[in-house]
């Protein structure tokens, strides 16, 4: 791990996506099938894929489940939230949680510098590393705390 932690290094790159025109059903299941509350929509444009939304299970549930509609009847844009939130795969992992905070949101597509998309982090991924992090200083503290106590001796 180098010394500035980017979201390019702790983003999950194998991403389950879907398209705009996917059948909300369908990402439904893909949810399902692949153990993910987020599917990253995008755009082909060139042979690049274009992040351009997010649909996660909590959209499903609120705007399709709670009023009754009909899934079978919708597609992924009719639903997917389009006020996108992204970080660069550059981007530390200071920025990163900043954006989280700000925004209030819990997973993020990662992009390239031409926008498009190379993964996706979630809030677990960033509480894992920290987690390893203060694992790392409390070892070290533990381990000066152990070496001064035999100086004293």
């Amino acid at each position: 791990m180098g010394e500035r932690l980017t979201t390019g290094e702790i983003c999950t790159r194998s991403v389950t996506i879907a398209f705009r025109e996917t059948p909300l059903d369908g990402a439904a299941r893909l949810m399902r099938d692949n153990h993910v509350g987020c599917l990253v929509v995008v755009d082909e444009v060139g042979g690049k894929r274009i992040v351009v939304g997010v649909l996660t299970d909590r959209d499903i549930v609120t705007a399709v489940v709670a009023p009754g509609l009909d899934a079978a009847t919708l597609r992924v844009e009719d639903v997917m939230t389009t006020d996108l939130v992204t970080a660069r795969e550059d981007d530390s992992l200071i920025d990163l949680m900043r954006t989280m905070r700000r925004k209030g949101v819990r997973r993020i597509p990662v992009v390239d510098g031409q926008g498009e998309l190379v993964g996706v982090v979630a809030l677990d991924d960033v509480l894992d590393i920290l987690s390893q992090e203060l694992g790392l200083l409390v070892g070290a503290i533990d381990s000066e705390g152990k070496r001064e106590r035999q100086m004293r001796r």
